[in-house]
């Protein structure tokens, strides 16, 4: 998936541990065979291949990751959207850019994009993407669902509890061997090499999106690398967003929206859905944070 995983695991022996991880790593093996855009023989190569042309008949698994993907648009209002992967790459993040892209360009880079034209078949489970050229990619949920489904698995083998660091989403079940929760730091946008507040994750997902190491300036302006796929505009505004969930898949679409979705309208959909916070620090370095999450011993060292 282009990502690291890291896999820790609390096991009776270190034998027993290693087993345990080679299990994780296999069901994350997997789920990069059935997601992966990259691979011309997986079945998302396949939708994409056929776009425009016929709907494609899809194992239930990925059927089901594309579902919830497409409510996630809804309840988004299309800040999240899989069909991103449509997008034309006009900004460049490499230091290459320097000129800003003209409006007609911007607004032809997202001429494919939109989750409305994914047409489900949930009898057939059927998936068809409406417009020729049309594609779906996972980036932004694809090592959050690898996660969770690593978890469930070694949940499933009686393993107590472990935590699995998908580059920076991270997924927790029971108690380390001290019988201390599992604990993440929060990185200081400001200063990635600092840290601002360090926050239990009890058997759930914590993933923080930023704009700290991606991002171009013109005029005096910041633009994040996360896009807009409504309007193929960077986002502004946000440095930072971390948000708490039950799920990583979740946790990973919901931080991505919040960069898009502005810090009102984003905090106002995270105050409405049951078990799930979130701490955005916008780019004057000021914190904002959902009505129940409590940030404690927060310091800027």
């Amino acid at each position: 998936m282009g990502s690291r995983f890291d896999i820790t695991v609390v096991a009776n022996t270190e034998e027993e541990g290693s087993a345990y991880i080679q299990l994780a790593i296999d069901e994350i093996k997997r789920i990069e065979g059935l997601i992966s855009s990259w691979d011309e023989h997986s079945q998302t190569s396949l939708i994409n291949e056929k776009a425009g042309v016929e709907a494609v008949i899809v194992e239930a698994e990925l059927f089901e990751l594309i579902q919830r993907a497409v409510r996630l648009s809804a309840l988004t209002d299309g800040a999240f959207d899989i069909s991103y992967a449509s997008m034309d790459r006009i900004w460049k993040f490499d230091g290459s850019m320097t000129n800003m892209p003209s409006d007609a360009d911007v607004k032809a880079s997202v001429a494919k994009v939109g989750f409305q034209n994914i047409v489900l078949d949930a009898q057939k489970h059927t998936v068809y993407l409406a417009k020729k050229g049309m594609k779906i990619g996972f980036g932004a949920i694809g090592k959050g669902y690898a996660a969770d489904k690593a978890k469930a698995l070694l949940m499933s083998k009686g393993v107590q509890a472990g935590i699995i660091n998908a580059s920076g989403d991270m997924n927790s079940w029971g108690q380390q061997p001290d019988g201390q929760e599992w604990k993440v730091a929060i990185v200081n946008p400001m200063d990635k090499h600092k840290t601002f507040a360090l926050l239990p994750i009890k058997d759930g997902a914590v993933v923080t999106s930023g704009d700290y190491e991606k991002y171009v300036e013109f005029g005096g302006e910041r633009y994040s690398h996360i896009i807009d796929p409504r309007t193929g505009y960077p986002s502004k505004g946000i440095v930072s967003a971390t948000v708490f969930a039950p799920s990583a898949e979740l946790a990973d679409a919901l931080a991505t929206s919040l960069f898009v979705m502005g810090i009102e309208a984003g905090i106002d959909m995270i105050n409405q859905l049951p078990k799930v916070d979130c701490i955005i620090v916008d780019d004057k370095g000021l914190v904002h944070q959902s009505d129940n999450i409590l940030i404690e011993n927060m310091n800027k060292q």
